[in-house]
């Protein structure tokens, strides 16, 4: 106790400062072609790899007119002067950056940091910026959307805690009856909540790691640890009922607990582990870091359950029923509602399965249709500030001149050779043919009215072009054998049009394709997108394989059974696919809106319903470890499989239900962020855990092992001679 205490102080102040230490970007990958394209004309050309939009808004006056540009010019007066801005590209020297009404225009400024350090740039962006009377200044961009992101993240967190820790303080209330009792899981939940923070915070001195891990790791932390602890809580209390309650019988109480639930909990906590150690595989950041911070959550929930909690219990004792604010519910009886319940569906098991298999499977259905998409602006609620810029420019604007498309053209020799521009005349074009391109911005797209003989004469010039626009142009988008294309359409990143055109780009033939001699990686907005989508479809595979085969390896171990390991990743897997469902039924379709403070995105972000498969295997398959481990220690006193499974169910099925309810109560507490991403998170997590402690292990897992009856429990004899066996505890240390 003196240790965990010890280290709860120490980690304190690390845990305050965990947010800072997070980053909100993670969503790209170096190694993809969108990534190389961008760092190429970086590295090269010298090419911005993260913008800010400042956004100027008047009802009253228009760009152009002198009260508009005297504000707008004292707004940006400093800007250029703060830290990390290479240059401002004012509205001032192009029409473009003008609404068609003249009330809304904006500047571009450029940073010399990377996509992910950007946001590290908008203090000193905002310091810079000046109030002005009658003109509305915002920010937009990829730095201030990340910014919100960060922001908006931790304000989630502070509402999610508000909300979820007095509830499971209720629920753990209701379920022992005492506020000593109840007392002891949020303890022990808190406990690994703050070290995990902590862990977090140095674990992000040494490799990146997104915002996002900060809400996760609450979730897991606070419904695990409370998970765990109300499990061997609730079986110390039979522990010690079945002793008369004795001050004597604490320390047997103590260790008979650890043996059993103990062990339960060490197993279930190692099956979600695995789950999210397989999200450490992908190469994506932001999937990267919450597997590697849900991993160290995990681990450290199970080792507060493991050393904390016996530790409480111990010194609690006979104490536990201190501050009783209801009766004490009895020990559980052979034949209580769980075991009728087991019984009415083992007489009926097909009759049960069918629509119950049914009912999930439809409730799946919706996933049919998903799109994947990036995220966007449209995550954050509309009371962002970087949002309702965004808004604002895209209603003026459109989406297409703030996600364009570019192409990192190499020649054969200097791309100002006669030969090359040929090549690039004729290739900018074809692109400017296609109908759903608006423009394509190259050296050879300086002024439509000039010919390639004219910019043959403009480039062969010695001492560069003479007129110092153009020789601006080529500096910013051309060296040696280098050159760059900005592709401008009237699509969005995200939309289907603008992917299908990234694919043209890159196909080997096409009326698109690449002109013979050169080299075209194809980047920018839609790229980026298509290259996510993609990359992280191809790592999925892997990350599933990993997963299902080392938990059916555990569960091998574990349960001493060839069958009910694969039993048991069915069943994961049918409250998954519904929880899949809801996603887009409720997020992408937009159903619900109302209850949920959405509306309609149109699309799935790539990365959750990965990070919801490894979370929901694992937080599913703890409740099969309960339930099924309870059924095998019946299984080996009767050798009877009916009466095995109810007896599991009957001694399992309240706490399990506990359990779940904590869970559920501290996910749905995310169903209140601002974040659209956490909020289908939360949501999901709840959905898929409490239709895994109702319907799949009240209805599903009894027909399905009545119809399997004694194959439940075979273990071909070779196997069985070599498996170490778990109940004993020296085989688990």
């Amino acid at each position: 106790m003196i240790a965990w205490v010890a280290l709860i102080v120490l980690s304190v102040p690390f845990a305050l400062q965990a947010p800072g230490a997070l980053s909100a970007g993670g969503f790209i990958r170096d190694d993809l072609e969108s990534a190389q394209a961008k760092a190429l004309l970086e590295t090269e050309i010298g090419l911005a790899q993260a913008a800010v939009v400042v956004v100027f808004h008047s009802d009253s006056t228009r760009a152009g007119e002198p009260a508009f540009e005297a504000g707008a010019a004292a707004a940006m007066a400093d800007v250029p002067k703060a830290l990390y801005v290479r240059t401002v590209l004012s509205h001032a020297f192009s029409t473009r950056q003008v609404s068609t009404d003249g009330h809304t225009a904006y500047d571009v400024v450029l940073l010399d940091l990377s996509a992910d350090d950007s946001p590290r740039a908008l203090p000193g962006i905002r310091a810079a910026l000046h109030d002005v009377p009658g003109l509305e200044v915002g920010l937009s961009g990829g730095p201030a959307f990340y910014g919100d992101v960060q922001a908006v993240s931790e304000a989630d967190l502070r509402r999610s805690e508000l909300i979820s820790l007095p509830l499971a303080a209720l629920a753990l209330l209701i379920v022992f009856g005492s506020v000593v009792a109840s007392a002891v899981p949020l303890i022990v939940g808190g406990a690994a909540v703050i070290v995990a923070l902590a862990a977090i915070f140095f674990v992000a001195g040494l490799t990146p790691m997104s915002i996002f891990v900060l809400n996760l790791a609450t979730l897991l932390g606070l419904g695990l640890g409370v998970d765990y602890s109300l499990l061997m809580t609730s079986r110390f209390r039979e522990e010690l009922s079945a002793r008369g309650w004795q001050p004597d019988g604490v320390e047997d109480a103590v260790g008979a607990t650890a043996r059993t639930a103990g062990r339960a909990v060490f197993f279930s906590g190692l099956t979600v582990l695995l789950g999210l150690l397989g999200l450490v595989l992908f190469g994506f950041m932001i999937l990267r870091s919450v597997g590697l911070a849900g991993a160290i959550v995990v681990a450290l929930a199970v080792t507060a359950a493991m050393t904390l909690l016996p530790a409480v219990l111990a010194i609690v004792g006979v104490h536990l029923e201190r501050l009783r604010v209801r009766k004490v519910i009895p020990r559980p009886t052979a034949e209580g509602a769980w075991s009728r319940l087991a019984w009415w569906v083992m007489r009926r098991p097909i009759a049960v399965l069918v629509p119950t298999l049914a009912l999930l499977l439809l409730l799946g259905t919706p996933f049919l249709h998903v799109r994947f998409n990036a995220p966007d602006a449209r995550i954050l609620p509309e009371s962002a500030p970087s949002r309702a810029s965004f808004d604002r420019l895209t209603e003026e604007f459109g989406p297409g001149p703030f996600a364009p498309i570019v192409l990192a053209i190499r020649t054969t020799g200097r791309a100002t050779d006669p030969a090359n521009l040929a090549i690039l005349y004729d290739y900018s074009r074809r692109l400017a043919a296609d109908p759903r391109i608006d423009r394509v911005d190259s050296v050879v797209d300086v002024d439509p009215r000039m010919t390639l003989a004219q910019y043959d004469l403009l480039y062969a010039s010695t001492g560069g072009p003479p007129d110092r626009y153009i020789a601006e142009v080529l500096k910013a988008t051309t060296r040696d054998d280098l050159t760059a294309f900005t592709i401008l359409t009237p699509y969005g990143p995200n939309e289907a049009v603008a992917r299908a055109l990234v694919g043209e780009l890159r196909a080997a033939t096409g009326p698109l394709a690449a002109p013979p001699g050169t080299t075209v990686l194809v980047g920018g907005g839609a790229a980026d997108v298509e290259d996510v989508v993609t990359g992280i479809a191809a790592e999925f595979p892997r990350t599933a394989v990993f997963i299902l085969v080392t938990t059916y390896l555990v569960l091998l171990l574990l349960l001493r059974s060839a069958l009910l390991p694969l039993k048991a990743l069915a069943m994961n897997s049918l409250s998954i696919v519904a929880s899949f469902g809801a996603l887009v039924w409720i997020f992408q379709d937009g159903n619900l809106s109302l209850l949920f403070g959405t509306r309609p995105l149109g699309f799935v972000e790539t990365t959750q319903p990965v990070i919801l498969f490894c979370v929901l295997f694992g937080l599913s398959m703890d409740y099969e470890v309960f339930l099924l481990t309870r059924m095998r220690e019946s299984w080996e006193a009767t050798h009877d499989n009916p009466t095995a499974v109810a007896h599991g169910l009957e001694r399992s099925g309240r706490i399990v239900t506990s359990a779940a309810l904590i869970v559920i109560v501290v996910a749905g507490s995310f169903a209140f962020a601002d974040i659209v991403l956490i909020k289908a998170l939360g949501v999901g997590i709840a959905i898929a855990v409490a239709l895994d402690a109702t319907i799949v292990r009240a209805l599903l897992v009894p027909a399905t092992m009545r119809l399997l009856g004694k194959w439940n429990w075979w273990l071909p004899g070779a196997l069985a001679r070599r498996l170490p066996v778990v109940e004993d505890p020296e085989a688990i240390a």
